[in-house]
């Protein structure tokens, strides 16, 4: 019995870890999902923007107390314009997408809503991440090594 409780909570604690990728995974899983060069933006870009918005982590969450909305996934994408925690004041969701979705180790839809949101007039400069940590730098070793 001991070991059935055991084996059950390892297999619980696996099923709520995040999936952290690296540096050139992710640039590969991108570039397989359409992203370098999709409305301007390259892959480094990108791959910056993912580094320092959640370190490459999928179920990465940020709640923001101003506003109450939350940011969610490896691009922490937020809920207040993009998409639906059910828990955000006046939310537009304008990927039409429940945020929980954002939080998958199958990134597909993360992205799909990353490409709607540099659609917009702001751009990449929407992630204030890029702003101060990517914008106007040499982003080379991003993609440096991975192939891409």
């Amino acid at each position: 019995m001991k070991a059935l409780l055991t084996l059950g909570l390892l297999l619980l604690s696996v099923a709520v870890q995040a999936k952290v990728y690296e540096r050139c995974d992710l640039a590969r899983t991108l570039k397989r999902l359409g992203m370098d060069g999709h409305s301007g933006v390259k892959l480094a870009d990108w791959v910056c923007l993912a580094k320092w918005e959640s370190s490459y982590n999928t179920r990465a969450t940020n709640h923001n107390r101003g506003d109450k909305s939350t940011d969610y996934g490896i691009f922490q994408i937020n809920s207040r314009y993009w998409c639906n925690d059910g828990k955000t004041p006046g939310a537009v969701n304008a990927c039409g997408i429940n945020c929980n979705d954002l939080l998958q180790d199958d990134i597909t839809k993360a992205v799909t809503c990353a490409k709607r949101v540099v659609k917009d007039p702001q751009g990449i400069k929407a992630w204030v991440a890029w702003r101060n940590h990517c914008q106007n730098k040499d982003l080379t070793e991003y993609t440096r090594g991975c192939g891409v």
